[in-house]
């Protein structure tokens, strides 16, 4: 009545779709792994800075342009909810600290401070930890999106609603962006001090 052959084949069908599905599952759980992984250091790194911040401040009070950088971008890499937000948060903290740095060499006193070289070693330490981690989610997302477009893993990914993972990349257009929100929010801080003096 049922023939062995066709059963043997639904069979094996039946098997390597779990197979795949499963294979996809557990990609898409090591994404979500490396993600979480760079985002603890992305937070451990933004509660390094007010900190790093005030050591600062107690040496170069006249800075401000610095230190308000380096609030807004905290703010913004705490706010920053996708991948491509927080690559693009993480753009302009990098260069918020550079601009910190560039001023602390204008005070040699501050470079000695036990406590501001302790906090600059952390924070050089979380970097190296981020750009290592940055790589390995990268990786993960390479092999995960790799998998979901081959033929014919395609199928059963559009099948079940496998998308594609997001890269962790810092660019100069991300900087752009957060540019044109940064100074948004130097507008409405601005416009909320002259409401406040008026």
């Amino acid at each position: 009545m049922f023939n062995p052959g066709i059963i043997g084949f639904i069979f094996a069908l039946v098997v390597v779709i779990i197979f795949l599905y499963n294979r996809f599952i557990v990609l898409r759980q090591r994404v979500k792994n490396a993600w979480s992984q760079i985002d603890m250091l992305l937070i451990r790194r933004a509660e390094l800075v007010p900190a790093l911040v005030e050591t600062v401040k107690t040496y170069a009070r006249h800075e401000q342009d610095v230190f308000i950088n380096m609030t807004i971008a905290r703010n913004m890499v705490e706010v920053a909810a996708t991948v491509e937000d927080k690559a693009e948060a993480e753009t302009d903290m990098t260069k918020s600290l550079k601009g910190l740095f560039a001023v602390v060499e204008n005070y040699p006193e501050l470079k000695a401070d036990r406590n501001f070289l302790s906090l600059q070693n952390e924070l050089r330490e979380t970097e190296n930890k981020i750009s290592v981690t940055r790589k390995f989610y990268n990786d993960t997302v390479q092999k995960y999106n790799t998998k979901i477009e081959m033929f014919p893993n395609n199928l059963l990914a559009s099948l079940f609603k496998f998308e594609k993972a997001e890269y962790f990349n810092l660019s100069d257009k991300a900087t752009r962006s957060i540019e044109i929100r940064k100074k948004k929010i130097i507008d409405k801080v601005e416009s909320e001090d002259k409401t406040k003096l008026s």
